[in-house]
């Protein structure tokens, strides 16, 4: 068996479960924020690159970075979906609209630091859209059947977009590349087993981790046209790490300010 078989195989399907034990562990906020990390896209372009050639996954991360765009109005679609909605209802809700945006992407031309500048604003932009909690997130339950079936779905993902990208092209490949399977498998079962405000938690705190999937994304695009793949998806990755880093220490700053104030407003 191929090594890249193998990372087709087993990587992301290893990584998704180290997420959902993180969710488990210490929260929605906590496996969203890690979810959103390149664990699914990143092993599909460095496969696209190995199997296809640097310019091709080049191409195919410009489209990745794109459709971050597509993943927001999934996102919204969910949060608001649910509202009224159970799982089906709202994934049934949130697909479509993400459907709907993919298919307006495919007819946008802008260059990569355009779309880059484009995706920061969205993410900053989508948490002020969401409704506000209804309540508490509860601790995520854990059931026999939830793992195997999440893993399994990373695996197929990845299997089709790689053995598919001669068909398709780069830029479907990547827009493929950030099909919302973290968001459909880890939201779905979340919703189901711990209810709407640990899902809704989660795919706010994805939208958190995302910041460093795009620059990972737009690294990877820029350094595939002049640097060696190994390097490329090396750099992106190392600096993917310091914004996550980066961004969940911002994240714990306000948390902590907003704790220390509300306080002297209850006076």
């Amino acid at each position: 068996m191929s090594a890249v078989l193998l990372l087709k195989l087993f990587l992301v399907p290893l990584l998704i479960l180290g997420v959902t034990l993180a969710g488990r562990r210490w929260g929605p906020a906590v496996a969203g924020w890690l979810s959103a990390f390149p664990i699914v896209a990143g092993p599909i372009l460095l496969t696209l690159a190995l199997e296809q050639g640097a310019q091709f996954a080049a191409h195919a991360a410009h489209g990745t970075l794109l459709a971050v765009l597509a993943i927001m109005v999934f996102t919204l679609g969910y949060v608001w979906a649910s509202a009224r909605f159970q799982v089906p209802g709202s994934m049934a809700c949130a697909l479509a609209v993400y459907g709907v945006a993919l298919a307006a992407l495919q007819a946008v031309e802008l260059d990569i630091l355009a779309c880059f500048a484009l995706v920061i604003a969205a993410l900053l932009l989508t948490p002020l859209l969401f409704a506000p909690p209804v309540a508490a997130a509860a601790p995520a339950k854990a059931g026999p059947g939830d793992l195997p079936w999440r893993m399994l779905a990373a695996a197929m993902l990845v299997l089709f977009v790689t053995y598919s990208a001669s068909r398709l092209g780069a830029r479907l490949s990547g827009f493929l590349a950030m099909f919302p399977v973290m968001s459909t498998v880890l939201v779905g079962f979340s919703h189901h087993r711990s209810g709407r405000a640990f899902a809704v938690a989660l795919l706010r705190g994805m939208i958190y981790g995302y910041f460093a999937f795009a620059t990972f994304c737009v690294l990877v695009s820029l350094l595939l046209q002049r640097q060696s793949i190994a390097f490329a998806f090396s750099v992106a990755l190392a600096c993917a790490l310091v914004v996550q880093l980066l961004v969940k220490v911002l994240l714990a700053l306000r948390q902590r300010n907003a704790a220390a104030a509300a306080p002297a407003m209850g006076k």
